[in-house]
């Protein structure tokens, strides 16, 4: 199988990290560099040095790093994070013109200034040509609108999550992962929509993080019901915590009261 030498860029902070091919410029970790996409010239910071790879890790054709970045680059990224400051407040007085159902989360220009990216969120479709012409008559250049979903407004904006630290998907988690409510069954929490939605109103993603560690110990755990042997005597499984390797048993020789035992101290009974 063929390989190839990459580096792996990122474009936001906790944004999705692409390959690119350095081809024989010295490009080292955490350097800035200015990359070809398929957007246009970006400008991005290496957070992958420079690596092989496998054909089936990367996307062909690789886009390949034009120049590691200067000074002067770094001001073109400032001034185009003013413009874009400046296109938000033009692009929500035109959305409120044309009487249009949504809402402005961010503005983007690509570094080369050839497109400027409005992301927004809305209920359903939203017929938007003609505030795109309007747009695209100010500011002289090729316009996107994106819609994005609430996750996606959420590692935009930012904030802090239910545990009081910065929200995982804006610091540094790069791609989004299915989230179920069986997840937080499985790991014994309150199913009140409040205690298990993060701020973007869906489940957290941390559900996700924490999953596989209590499938894997699940494995290991007696079924709630099971009839086991404990250093207290015999009973019965009423409730497990995978998280301490706990096990409650309702223990008739005590009366059937209810202790927890370490998993060690457990052992099932044979039918």
């Amino acid at each position: 199988m063929d390989t190839y030498q990459v580096v792996g860029v990122r474009f936001k902070k906790a944004g999705k990290v692409y390959y690119f091919d350095p081809s024989d410029l010295p490009v080292e970790d955490h350097e800035n560099v200015i990359v070809e996409t398929a957007r246009g010239v970006e400008y991005g910071k290496v957070v992958i040095g420079k690596k092989t790879v496998r054909e089936s890790d990367v996307v062909l054709p690789l886009k390949r790093v034009i120049r590691v970045a200067d000074q002067n680059d770094a001001k073109v990224v400032d001034d185009n994070k003013a413009a874009a400051k400046n296109a938000f407040d033009i692009c929500v007085d035109k959305i409120r013109d044309h009487g249009l159902k949504m809402k402005l989360v961010d503005v983007e220009y690509t570094f080369d200034r050839n497109k400027v990216i409005f992301y927004f969120t809305a209920e359903g479709r939203v017929d938007f040509r003609e505030l795109v012409k309007d747009l695209a008559g100010v500011f002289r250049t090729r316009i996107e609108l994106r819609q994005i979903g609430v996750r996606d407004e959420a590692k935009l904006l930012g904030g802090l999550g239910p545990c009081g630290r910065i929200l995982c998907c804006s610091s540094w988690l790069g791609d989004f992962e299915p989230v179920s409510i069986k997840m937080a069954k499985d790991q014994n929490l309150s199913l009140n929509p409040t205690k298990i939605s993060g701020l973007c109103g869906r489940l957290m993603c941390c559900l996700k993080f924490e999953h596989d560690n209590y499938e894997s110990v699940k494995q290991d755990l007696p079924s709630v019901g099971a009839r086991v042997i404990t250093s207290a005597g015999t009973g019965v499984v009423v409730g497990i915590n995978p998280s301490s390797r706990m096990v409650s048993v309702r223990v008739a020789e005590a009366g059937n009261r209810v202790s927890d035992f370490p998993l060690d101290d457990v052992a099932e009974q044979e039918a």
